[in-house]
């Protein structure tokens, strides 16, 4: 199963006075899929989902389905520590006709195992399109092991796995375990390269807002073996697949696109503006790629 190669996490608009900005979403994301995005995700981390009500995220759902169409797959935030909230969220959602819906693993709770797997069970249950299940313990708390995503893999919605944990060899493992058509996405831009280099699908990436075009040829030279060209763009864009994590995210990211008028508006609490310095490192970043002109 694949959503597209480069899926980009995209930024939630904000206006001046701190609503969500629908259209210009709209705007955002046919930008993003003229420019190497294959499918949208809204409303994930660096949509800022935690701070956005059920109401704001049905809207920015269907308002970006409806613009998008037929154009590029839209991958809806599902996630909760909360069983009974995600499989009541996703009854709801699921009337908008998403391509798909991204899932954290639950957070701060700590589950077992068979708890994470029970949780995912109930979703599966719940939806009505294919889940992406997103591993990041750095945010969660815990890991996902090989031998629990396998088992979830025999789930008729469970088909993909966002994997940001950096672990190489658990990525491998996945990889030699999982049936051949469960998709295995990079959750980190700096990761994209050996992660498709073992046989996964992509990325669902932050830097696209900014290369997506560039990030589409990197995995393309993966996928047509051409080593050397793959290789060449990693090394050149990596300060920035850095670099737009030189803060917490989505403030690095959501800043340089102000920057390069986008006019995205503002962040919500506890998400604030980014520190002089921070502004001052993002203005040289784009400069040193020729994104931003003097």
């Amino acid at each position: 199963m694949s959503f597209g190669e480069v899926l980009t996490a995209m930024v939630t608009p904000f206006t001046v006075d701190g609503k969500v900005n629908y259209e210009k979403a709209q705007e955002l994301a046919l930008y993003l899929l003229s420019h190497g995005s294959d499918g949208i995700v809204v409303g994930g981390t660096t949509g800022e989902n935690p701070s956005l009500s059920e109401e704001e995220a049905f809207i920015l759902y269907r308002e970006v389905k409806d613009a998008v169409g037929n154009k590029g797959t839209v991958i809806g935030g599902a996630g909760n520590n909360c069983t009974e909230f995600v499989v009541k969220r996703i009854k709801q959602l699921n009337q908008l006709g998403l391509d798909g819906y991204l899932s954290v693993v639950p957070y701060y709770n700590k589950p077992t195992q068979e708890g994470v797997y029970k949780h995912f069970e109930a979703i599966n249950h719940a939806a009505e399109c294919p889940i992406i299940v997103y591993n990041i313990p750095g945010r969660t708390g815990i890991n996902l092991t090989p031998d629990t995503l396998v088992r979830m893999a025999d789930l008729i919605n469970i088909k993909a796995i966002k994997e940001s944990t950096g672990k190489v060899d658990q990525i491998t493992e996945m990889k030699m375990r999982l049936p051949s058509d469960f998709a295995i996405y990079s959750g980190d831009d700096f990761m994209t390269f050996p992660i498709v280099a073992m046989g996964g699908t992509g990325v669902i990436s932050v830097a696209s807002h900014l290369i997506g075009n560039e990030i589409k040829s990197m995995i393309q030279c993966l996928k047509h073996n051409d080593l050397a060209g793959a290789r060449a763009l990693h090394l050149k864009y990596y300060p920035l697949f850095k670099g737009v994590f030189c803060t917490a995210n989505p403030i690095p990211v959501k800043t340089a696109l102000n920057l390069l008028g986008f006019e995205l508006g503002g962040f919500r609490l506890p998400i604030c503006d980014p520190e002089p310095s921070d502004v001052k490192f993002l203005e040289n970043l784009l400069r040193e790629y020729g994104l931003l002109k003097s």
